[in-house]
């Protein structure tokens, strides 16, 4: 069974960006999600792809409902199920957005990566909310300006 776990970056307002970019640079974050991605595939929406391209070191699969998508350096899915069984045998994928994305994802997730920013940008993309009944924080590191939760899925 792989273990799937959802990485983003999320405002105060549960603003992830506006469907073109992320409200936010933070470098430091940036590299922490390269380095946590490295090696393992991740499951994105085509505007998500279209906005970072295949990353490289990672397997970029993508869910999009267009029967003729293609890009190079990506793999296409037309479902979260059909994009984990891409996935394949791994020790772990990571979902890494969009909002609708991260939707289709929440029930298949057993881990969440969460830097919550402290900001309240204006955005149309959200991130689920994290009902405290269903996740609990395992982990959290502050830093100036955001801080990053790990959320387990309670069983």
């Amino acid at each position: 069974m792989t273990n799937v776990t959802m990485i983003a970056a999320v405002g105060d307002n549960g603003v992830i960006g506006d469907g073109v970019s992320m409200p936010w640079h933070l470098p430091e974050d940036l590299r922490y999600f390269k380095r946590t991605t490295m090696g393992h595939p991740m499951i994105m929406g085509r505007r998500t792809f279209d906005s970072m391209g295949a990353l490289p070191g990672r397997r970029s699969i993508v869910i999009t409902s267009q029967p003729a998508w293609w890009h190079a350096g990506a793999e296409t899915a037309h479902s979260m199920a059909e994009a984990l069984a891409l996935a394949g045998p791994t020790d772990e994928v990571f979902v890494v957005g969009g909002g609708q994305i991260y939707r289709l994802a929440m029930p298949y997730a057993a881990r969440l990566l969460i830097t919550h920013v402290a900001q309240s940008p204006q955005g149309s993309v959200t991130f689920p909310k994290i009902d405290p009944g269903e996740w609990a924080p395992s982990n959290r590191e502050d830093h100036e300006g955001f801080s990053r939760v790990t959320y387990v899925r309670r069983r």
